[in-house]
């Protein structure tokens, strides 16, 4: 089902040039039922597109979704937005963590299938991912990581600071929120760098890697 794409995509990223051919089409004479499947014949040309695209799909999407999580989080970390008769609390604060976190993982994500299709040679050399890797680099992507993580950590004691002046009682659920859930992002996003960086070093030492 997916071959049709695949020419397509295949052609295109080649830069081959693509030309509409008309043709007839005829009744099938034949008296069995199709044998094409909408669900599973859907999956498997959704998964070619997927894979053969993971700058539409993965990486810029997750860049939009990152940064306006960040946004979020930063904004939010300090008290409620208004805006227009619209307030933002605490949920949304939850919810712009959560899109930094999904938003870092659809970058990494892209940049292993952008790794692994030039390597294989699906995908077409591309100057710029080579010199943003070139930067990236396993020990500066380590450091960026545990950067993160040591600030997660940091806002992590300072709301067990905050309990210990409460003396390990109840505490505003929200005040509290406004301290962890930044915190825990740090973390979370921190250990996806640096585990994301081994992994990207693994598939660097890999058989068939570039020289």
């Amino acid at each position: 089902m997916e071959f049709a794409s695949e020419m397509v995509v295949k052609s295109t990223l080649a830069g081959l040039r693509v030309t509409e051919v008309p043709t007839t089409l005829s009744p099938d004479g034949r008296s069995r039922p199709p044998h094409l499947r909408s669900w599973r014949d859907g999956w498997r040309h959704l998964r070619f597109m997927l894979v053969y695209s993971p700058s539409w799909m993965f990486l810029y999407p997750g860049i939009v979704l990152a940064a306006l999580g960040l946004i979020g989080v930063v904004s939010l970390a300090t008290g409620d937005r208004r805006v227009a008769n619209v307030t933002f609390g605490i949920t949304t604060l939850l919810y712009s963590a959560l899109a930094v976190i999904i938003g870092v993982e659809a970058i990494g994500f892209a940049r292993f299938l952008k790794y692994l299709g030039a390597r294989s040679g699906e995908l077409p050399p591309d100057p710029l991912f080579d010199g943003v890797e070139r930067v990236l680099s396993l020990e500066r992507t380590l450091s960026l990581g545990l950067l993160l993580a040591v600030i997660g950590l940091a806002g992590s004691v300072y709301a067990l600071v905050l309990w210990s002046h409460a003396e390990f009682g109840t505490l505003s659920p929200v005040e509290i929120m406004r301290v962890t859930i930044p915190a825990v992002t740090f973390l979370i996003v921190g250990v996806q760098l640096m585990f994301s960086a081994f992994f990207m070093y693994a598939l660097r030492q890999g058989p068939g890697r570039r020289r």
